[in-house]
């Protein structure tokens, strides 16, 4: 899947991987999309109700190689 932007939050623990989002996503038109790779595995529950909450559209979101990749478009 394209992005517009990639954001690596691997190795960043909770809250950061989703305050680094917020301001990636800022930095966005709407409708581009921002990918973002994790490895806590609790930003996978964060982002979708972050994405949610900020009215913006978990597009896809996949497990590689310990790695949680996430695809999000700007509302």
């Amino acid at each position: 899947m394209n992005a517009d932007k990639t954001l690596d939050a691997k190795g960043l623990a909770c809250p950061m991987p989703i305050v680094k989002t917020k301001k990636a996503i800022n930095e966005l038109e709407s409708g581009q999309v921002l990918e973002i790779h994790a490895t806590d595995k609790g930003v996978k529950n964060d982002l979708a109700a972050w994405a949610k909450s900020g009215g913006h559209e978990l597009l896809k979101d996949i497990e590689e190689d310990d790695v949680l990749k996430f695809w999000i478009k700007k509302g």
